[in-house]
């Protein structure tokens, strides 16, 4: 009880330490009494809840920002729950890492590879998204870190560019070139910050240059966290997309193997729904890939559709046209199957769910009615769904237009045009596009570059002499 809580005391209106000084052990005591003191005035009981409360409804404006931007321009994304997790788990995680290394050594702040953030939405969803989130998160930290200012400003700088450079991830350079400009982009920033504050060169840290190099290193590490993301979050990014449009993999070289013909037919397809997808802005490579998987399921029964046949026996002159009908329809349903087997993503399995939408198998159709006038429509009709998405919009128009051309006797350029024409106002007159966010101008485009690409495979040849 007789010894003293304190080692000295300081005279009110006293200098402490004067601009320029060094500041000495004696004087760093002062200082962090004085900090001590300040801070125990300042967070009572009572203005400790406040200051909170404060620091609350500055965040929780921050996300609901986050909302108001989903709900009025990523409708899409905002209905789907699993995605705004995903979003939001994203922000809390930088979040949770800056303030733990904040609060163990502020000095290594810049160590958490922030620009992650805007890199793995980018992928999943789109730039703008992706930036717009990012620089959300860096104003929520702006409360943690020190020196928030120049945090802030490189945060939000380094953002924009990993936006502006991040492309094709799947291709192993372009992520190695655009983490060394992130980096660059740090060291000139705090390289003009240094010259700002000091008006030198002279105290220059280059440990701070080490610091950001492992950032960018760290933020290599975007690859593999984005296929963890797959596996939680069930998402599928263009690296698995280019993995599955491989034609050497399982699947499509089992495909290849059974049931040559619609192997070749899926190729086309893949071909000519990649471009018009290209065309209209649609997301070209999930269109590719769905294309090349929408017809596994005729590998069950690949004789009973003509691609395959190579010889002259039909299996269907054995069996009525309802029972033709029904295998036919079946491929839809044992392609959904395997597919689901072979852990193909969701997104894939909606172009095998909805490429034929709710259209009628018309050739037996009309063959029951010959024999049967009273024969049901529904027996000869896909289960459905209708497409939902532009691509799965675009994969039926190529799918029927191309597997229809086949029966072309004379393919010119005006027989290719009437013919697409025909098909595709077809499927628009039975309500198939109803449910997808395509528009008309949209269905004319894909309708153009259809024709092209049909007239360019069947363009005719010079007849060569014997």
């Amino acid at each position: 009880s007789r010894i003293s809580t304190t080692r000295g005391n300081v005279d009110e209106g006293k200098l402490i330490i004067a601009r320029g000084e060094v500041v000495e052990a004696e004087n760093l005591n002062i200082l962090n009494s004085l900090k001590a003191e300040y801070e125990s005035e300042l967070w009572t009981e009572n203005s400790q809840y406040f200051i909170l409360f404060g620091y609350t409804i500055l965040v929780a404006l921050v996300l609901m920002m986050l909302f108001l931007f989903l709900q009025k321009y990523r409708p899409a994304i905002y209905r789907n729950n699993v995605k705004v997790t995903f979003i939001f788990f994203n922000v809390l995680l930088m979040v949770f890492l800056t303030t733990l290394v904040v609060k163990y050594d502020e000095t290594y702040v810049f160590v958490v590879p922030l620009c992650i953030l805007p890199l793995i939405l980018k992928t999943f969803f789109d730039a703008r998204l992706g930036l717009f989130v990012h620089v959300l998160t860096v104003l929520i930290l702006g409360f943690v870190v020190p020196n928030s200012f120049e945090y802030i400003f490189l945060q939000i700088i380094a953002g924009i560019v990993t936006i502006l450079t991040v492309s094709e991830l799947y291709k192993r350079a372009n992520l190695f070139i655009s983490v060394g400009q992130i980096t660059l982009i740090y060291i000139v920033g705090y390289f003009a910050f240094h010259i700002i504050h000091e008006g030198n060169l002279e105290d220059m840290n280059l440990y701070t240059f080490g610091i950001f190099i492992l950032n960018g290193m760290i933020t290599l590490f975007a690859q593999p966290l984005i296929y963890i993301y797959e596996k939680i979050f069930g998402m599928i990014s263009d690296v698995s997309l280019l993995e599955l449009s491989d034609t050497n993999s399982r699947l499509l070289k089992e495909l290849s193997n059974k049931a040559p013909g619609t192997f070749h037919h899926s190729l086309q397809v893949a071909n000519l729904a990649e471009a018009a997808a290209n065309a209209v802005g649609a997301n070209a490579m999930l269109t590719r890939v769905g294309a090349l998987y929408h017809d596994i399921g005729k590998m069950n029964n690949p004789t009973y559709f003509t691609e395959n046949q190579v010889t002259n026996v039909n299996p269907h002159d054995d069996i009525n046209p309802k029972e033709s009908a029904e295998i036919i329809i079946n491929h839809v349903i044992e392609g959904i199957e395997l597919a689901q087997r072979n852990n193909l993503p969701d997104r894939v399995i909606d172009f095998i769910r909805t490429h034929h939408g709710t259209t009628r198998v018309y050739y037996f159709y009309k063959k029951e009615l010959e024999n049967n006038p009273d024969a049901e429509e529904a027996d000869f009709t896909y289960p459905g769904p209708i497409p939902f998405s532009k691509e799965t919009a675009i994969l039926m128009m190529a799918d029927s237009v191309e597997a229809a051309s086949k029966s072309l006797v004379n393919p010119s350029y005006p027989v290719i045009e009437e013919f697409v024409e025909k098909i595709v106002s077809g499927q628009m007159k039975s309500n198939q596009f109803l449910n997808a966010n395509i528009t008309f101008k949209e269905i004319e485009m894909v309708k153009k570059v259809l024709k092209q690409k049909l007239t360019n495979i069947y363009h005719l040849r010079v007849e060569y002499p014997e």
